[in-house]
């Protein structure tokens, strides 16, 4: 298990579906913040959860390495962070504050990690059935090197499908966002939904096009147009046949 990935959550993109931009919410549980950024020399955060519900909940918290590979999110086990309590039970209405610390500061490049809350609840009354929720907090963890992502796009063909792929050679990771891919008449090619928007440094992010009737062929362009953390992205993006 240390270095399997954790298959059952190996794609993680139906986790990053339960975030807002304030607070992950998983019925009556509320987890601060949605997203943790370390920044250089920082070793130690937190997280607070809080339970908004009437009942007291149970609430295991577990850290994961994060990589990238084939284009899908791997979580892998690590002890790389230290959560603290790694199980709690918290009370109704009530809060609790969980300590996370890195080991080590990160060599060279961000680390990423993702820290799962999986809720416990309390047995359900006959004739009910309760449901354990699970939240996945992304965590970027700043080396003492400047670091800055560097993605570059195309659009990869092979036999009859197609994909948007970002490959991020830089130290630092991107993030994408609303994505337009329009060709050279004017015609929206639509790109698949609930992708997580992540492309982790030294890594590969992959969208599959969903239209592409008017897709040109190998050796053509499309403009991409989207919104990454570090800017807009306007740019036109080479055709090119699967390798």
């Amino acid at each position: 298990m240390a270095t399997k990935p954790y298959s059952a959550i190996a794609r993680v993109a139906a986790f990053i579906a339960l975030l807002s931009d304030g607070a992950a919410s998983a019925q009556s549980l509320t987890v601060l913040p949605v997203t943790i950024q370390m920044t250089p020399g920082r070793l130690a955060t937190a997280l607070t959860v809080i339970n908004q519900g009437d009942s007291e909940t149970g609430v295991q918290v577990r850290a994961f390495a994060w990589n990238q590979a084939d284009g899908n999110d791997w979580l892998t086990s690590s002890e790389e962070v230290l959560a603290s309590p790694p199980l709690t039970t918290i009370a109704p209405r009530a809060t609790q504050v969980v300590r996370l610390v890195l080991r080590r500061p990160p060599q060279g490049h961000e680390a990423t990690y993702r820290v799962l809350l999986d809720q416990i609840p309390p047995p359900a009354a006959p004739g009910t059935v309760r449901i354990a929720l699970r939240l996945s907090i992304p965590v970027f963890a700043e080396p003492e090197t400047r670091v800055a992502p560097h993605v570059q796009f195309h659009i990869e063909r092979d036999a009859g499908r197609a994909w948007l792929v970002a490959i991020n050679d830089g130290g630092r990771h991107e993030t994408i966002r609303d994505i337009a891919l329009t060709t050279s008449e004017g015609s929206g090619l639509r790109t698949e939904a609930n992708v997580s928007p992540y492309v982790l440094a030294g890594a590969t992010r992959r969208w599959r096009i969903v239209e592409q009737a008017r897709l040109p062929v190998a050796g053509g362009t499309v403009r991409l147009t989207a919104r990454a953390e570090t800017g807009v992205v306007d740019q036109p993006v080479s055709v090119v046949a699967a390798p």
